[in-house]
């Protein structure tokens, strides 16, 4: 029987220092995987990406530049200090930083398409935190360009010009391409609530095939914000063999 509830997930030291891409005096870049929190949490330091940051490195805080969705994978970034901060925020809140994704979409996605719809918190759902296309909402637009089809999915690369909370998610919803794997904009939003209530289970994966949204910040651009390079992150092994097994091919150099 499956425990109770998703599990804490805690980081070991080791794994902290086998996730950094990049370290100087102002900033950390990780290459953080699927299932690890980014926001400190009720369950101590090191149960989120933060915590771990400041205990392992001896910060009096570590500040958060570009935080991911527990699920998603890829780089993200701390600052060491307030001034460093600052300088790097900015960048991202001026829109002088550039981001590109990776992401499996379930069914075909024949040429390039953009999505320029507002997102706003969607009032019909049963789970409170899903966004949805609102008229009023805020401004949001995701560019999707497809890489590779196969097996009744689209490798895709995304690329977002607004940084909405669950943009691409929900902007690959509103296409009809929900991500796989996706609990919230998926087939049914309460399969999230079924994963809250009794963790992963054979009939959650019977309806959502991958155990997380199958979704990969490959590239950060930083430069503006005073990073030395752009970092990147490599597919990740268990989006790779997903698509796989079903044959969709993965482009060299991912």
């Amino acid at each position: 029987m499956p425990e109770k509830g998703p599990c804490v997930r805690l980081i070991t030291p080791g794994e902290l220092k086998s996730w950094i891409l990049h370290e100087d005096g102002d900033l950390l870049a990780f290459d953080k995987p699927a299932g690890v929190v980014c926001h400190p949490s009720k369950a101590g330091p090191w149960s989120s990406l933060a915590g771990a940051v400041r205990e392992h490195f001896g910060l009096a805080a570590a500040h958060l530049v570009t935080r991911l969705d527990r699920e998603t994978s890829g780089v993200t970034v701390f600052a060491k200090d307030p001034a460093a901060a600052g300088r790097l925020q900015g960048a991202m809140s001026s829109r002088k930083a550039a981001k590109e994704y990776l992401a499996v979409l379930t069914g075909d996605l024949t040429g390039p398409a953009t999505v320029d719809q507002p997102l706003g918190p969607d009032t019909t759902s049963p789970v409170k935190a899903k966004s949805a296309v609102t008229p009023g909402g805020q401004a949001a637009v995701t560019h999707f360009t497809p890489l590779s089809r196969g097996g009744g999915f689209t490798l895709a690369r995304v690329v977002t010009e607004t940084g909405r909370k669950h943009q691409i998610r929900a902007h690959a919803q509103w296409l009809g391409l929900p991500l796989a794997g996706d609990k919230i904009y998926g087939p049914d939003a309460r399969l999230f609530l079924d994963f809250i209530e009794t963790g992963w289970t054979p009939a959650l994966e019977a309806r959502l095939l991958l155990p997380r949204q199958a979704l990969h910040c490959a590239a950060l651009d930083l430069l503006a914000g005073g990073a030395p390079r752009v970092f990147t992150a490599p597919f990740p092994a268990d989006l790779r063999a997903f698509c796989a097994a079903r044959g969709l091919p993965v482009p060299d150099g991912l």
